[in-house]
């Protein structure tokens, strides 16, 4: 079925429904939202499709997402008197979605709007609230989506592209002459977003940290461990551009001076979200995807040994970042971030296709295995004597060869110190993943 993802299971629990592509997890926007695209051109004819069951499977996605900031995009191309929901049916469902899902929705951007759209907007306007509207915006054509999406990582069927491309040729007469493309320019020596952990490496004394978890990490441990939402909250674009610039040209960044624990939170996952390749590398991606497929009592082990075949630095700045992630999921009574929410924040953050974007069944096990490496970080991250874990398998070229000595970033001039990573005793009755 065209658009249908390979890795679906016909045992989820909304499969007639998943199996269309209608719905779609899409990376992040520029300020770190989750994006949920809604296409109607994969919409069936409606004999075909319980709309009701479409409506179900709308919330049973949102559910996992509506507690942090996300975005929706509404590919209204595809939507005809064939496929169309009626008024009816579109009035209950607006209904349906409560306080809990319009309020940390934050951006709907409405792709490709018709005449219909406009007569449904006057229809639906008195059940709509002045707030709610202002989060409507409308594009005409792909490219205005650049300004505000990572636009590679969204999912847009081909009929959409199609589409697109008849409306821009449409209007080629009148439109400005496309711009060349400058060639991208090296960065600079204290650059810090954007480019590979080897580069921070030669650029800051050999230091396997980055300077910018580093600093980020600190303050957080000295003064959010117990803030409510850590990580779910998103921040002003302006002010982590300003703050990206700062770090990029060499320049202190004093976190106090913004008066709020949600930016560097925000900062420390655009840094990962920024990498040139994720922090858990391309080649782990299938790897990962695996880990639904292992038994439970087994997948401490599995982590164990994808973890091995990662390059060492990579290892060393995973293990630093779990064991601050652990920390915070230990004080979980006062900041309401468990090992699972915090698997769902950070899961894309560190691992996505060299192709495109993670597709919806993808996120499963993409944030189980974050969650098993926050839930069981002392016991994956041990050496294998301390687990009484046998050897594993030789490891690639270029891997770790074995467990490394926890790394110990040289304090700069900062005022900074490197904080450490206090060992806590796991609980006995953990829930099995």
């Amino acid at each position: 079925m065209a658009g249908q993802d390979p890795a679906l299971s016909t045992s989820h629990p909304f499969y007639d429904v998943a199996r269309h592509g209608i719905l779609q997890v899409a990376g992040d926007d520029r300020f770190g939202r989750r994006v949920v695209t809604f296409s109607c051109c994969r919409m069936p004819p409606s004999h075909e499709l319980d709309h009701q069951r479409l409506l179900e499977y709308l919330k049973y996605t949102l559910d996992q997402y509506v507690e942090n900031d996300y975005t929706i995009v509404y590919f209204h191309y595809g939507l005809n008197s064939r496929n169309k929901p009626s008024l009816g049916w579109l009035q209950s469902a607006y209904k349906e979605f409560d306080r809990k899902y319009k309020k940390n929705l934050k951006a709907l951007y409405v792709v490709h709007p018709t005449s219909f759209i406009k007569v449904l907007w006057n229809i639906f306007k008195p059940l709509i609230s002045h707030k709610f509207g202002k989060k409507v915006t409308y594009f005409n054509y792909l490219s205005e989506l650049h300004e505000h999406l990572k636009y590679d990582q969204l999912i847009i069927p081909p009929e959409v592209l199609r589409y697109d491309e008849k409306l821009q040729s449409l209007h080629e007469g009148r439109m400005p002459p496309p711009t060349k493309t400058p060639p991208p320019r090296p960065p600079l020596p204290t650059q810090q977003f954007g480019v590979s952990l080897q580069y921070l490496k030669d650029k800051n004394q050999g230091e396997l940290i980055p300077p910018v978890l580093r600093f980020t990490v600190t303050y957080l441990r000295e003064k959010g461990l117990r803030t409510e939402g850590l990580f779910r909250r998103s921040a002003s674009v302006q002010t982590v551009r300003e703050i990206q610039r700062l770090y990029n040209q060499g320049k202190p960044v004093n976190f106090d001076d913004y008066g709020d624990i949600h930016i560097p939170a925000v900062i420390l996952k655009t840094f990962l979200r920024e990498l040139p390749q994720p922090l858990l590398t391309f080649q782990a991606y299938e790897q990962i995807l695996g880990i639904t497929c292992v038994e439970s009592s087994l997948r401490v082990t599995c982590c164990r040994q994808i973890l091995r075949s990662l390059p060492e630095h990579n290892y060393v700045v995973l293990r630093y970042l779990m064991g601050f992630l652990h920390a915070v999921s230990q004080e979980s009574i006062f900041n309401k971030m468990n090992s699972s929410n915090l698997a769902c924040v950070f899961g894309l953050n560190l691992i996505w296709p060299s192709q495109g974007s993670s597709s919806l069944s993808a996120l499963v096990p993409l944030n189980l295995f974050t969650e098993l490496l926050i839930e069981y970080y002392e016991k994956i991250f041990s050496a294998p004597e301390a687990s009484g874990e046998h050897s594993l398998a030789p490891p690639q070229q270029g891997s770790r060869a074995a467990p490394l000595q926890e790394a110990v970033p040289r304090t700069r001039a900062t005022g900074l110190t490197t904080p450490t990573i206090p060992p806590s005793p796991l609980t006995v009755a953990r829930r099995r993943l």
